[in-house]
């Protein structure tokens, strides 16, 4: 069986629900890397963390800024900026620091250790193997990725998720291979050793990934995302110009919402079924234009965003505020860690 045969039977045994069984209270991990200011793909799975929070889990959200260095090492010094927006970001979606620990990942030392231990555990051609690994070279072919650090860091983000010894992991389709390599070591580990680590499963976002607004794939460097912290006359910027289906080249042109990065947005951010179907029928039938169509999506984002844009306005002069805020989750992540150091070196017999 070849890895992509492996890949797609790993996505069909996963729950697509994208709820998770949050009834079940778990020990949740997830983090985003600090390559820049947070788009609306971002937001999405922000609104899936809060979600998560609120039903009561025990939450672990991170800035990945290791994670960042694998792909951005010529941007490090804008590392400790973005980090910074990204957690204010965090903060203005609704992360609650009494309820969740946010931290970063490079103020965890213990990350780096275990990182070094696990890695010992998994092979140079299984990472090879990793669908993700060719993908991510050839999306980002301006950049040099033939680092072992570029290689190595799905045994980074397996470190990141057993050092929490979450069982639970927010991510999207793309990232399902990640957890499964994840699994595989905390089996190898448990079985060499003995048993720490529980198996983490996937929890899938029920929205597949945004496009960006070329229809490309979303990218920083093709300039096509939207930032969550953009106001009402920057989002219609971006709206504005968006492209749809090719088909539609006049109003009176019948189009598919199926071919159009819009309906994308729309099935994300448009809740409401009557205006789902507004669209559908009036894309497939030229009942509306795509001006239209975007007129209705800016006014759902818009309603959505407000309150996010208006919270990020109060913590625009608050630094010292979030600095403390990263500080004090950092100091609870690193107690968390630290435990699980010594079950590790329990483990293993050793005293390192």
């Amino acid at each position: 069986m070849g890895s992509e045969d492996v890949y797609n039977a790993i996505i069909h045994k996963v729950d697509r629900s994208g709820t998770g069984d949050v009834r079940k209270k778990m020990r949740i991990l997830s983090g985003m890397r600090s390559t820049g200011r947070l788009h609306l793909g971002n937001y999405i799975t922000l609104e899936k963390w809060k979600e998560l929070q609120d039903a009561g889990n025990d939450c672990f959200y991170f800035v990945a800024d290791w994670h960042a260095l694998t792909s951005h090492k010529e941007s490090v010094s804008d590392f400790e900026l973005w980090t910074l927006e990204i957690v204010k970001t965090y903060l203005s979606c609704g992360l609650d620091p009494n309820r969740t620990v946010i931290f970063v990942q490079s103020a965890i030392k213990e990350h780096a250790e275990l990182f070094l231990l696990l890695s010992n555990l998994v092979s140079v051609s299984r990472l090879q193997r990793m669908p993700t690994y060719k993908e991510q070279k050839d999306e980002m072919s301006d950049r040099d990725l033939s680092s072992a650090g570029f290689m190595l860091y799905p045994v980074l983000q397996a470190a990141d998720v057993l050092m929490y010894r979450a069982q639970g992991v927010p991510i999207g389709e793309d990232q399902v291979y990640h957890i499964e390599l994840t699994r595989e070591i905390a089996r190898r580990f448990n079985t060499v050793f003995d048993e720490v680590f529980p198996e983490p499963e996937p929890i899938l976002s029920k929205f597949p990934k945004l496009p960006g607004t070329d229809g490309r794939k979303m990218s920083k460097s093709y300039d096509n995302f939207i930032l969550v912290e953009n106001d009402a006359n920057s989002l219609w910027k971006k709206l504005a110009p968006m492209v749809t289906d090719p088909a539609r080249k006049r109003r009176n042109d019948p189009g598919d919402p199926e071919k159009c990065p819009v309906w994308d947005y729309h099935k994300a951010f448009t809740i409401e079924q009557d205006q789902q179907n507004w669209v559908v029928d009036g894309c497939k039938q030229a009942l509306i234009g795509c001006l239209d169509c975007k007129r209705l999506l800016f006014d759902n984002l818009e309603k959505r965003l407000n309150p996010v844009w208006e919270r990020m306005s109060s913590y625009r002069e608050c630094n010292d505020t979030v600095r403390k805020t990263i500080e004090e989750g950092n100091e609870k992540a690193r107690l968390s860690a630290q435990e699980t150091m010594k079950m590790v070196k329990s483990a293993m017999s050793t005293r390192w």
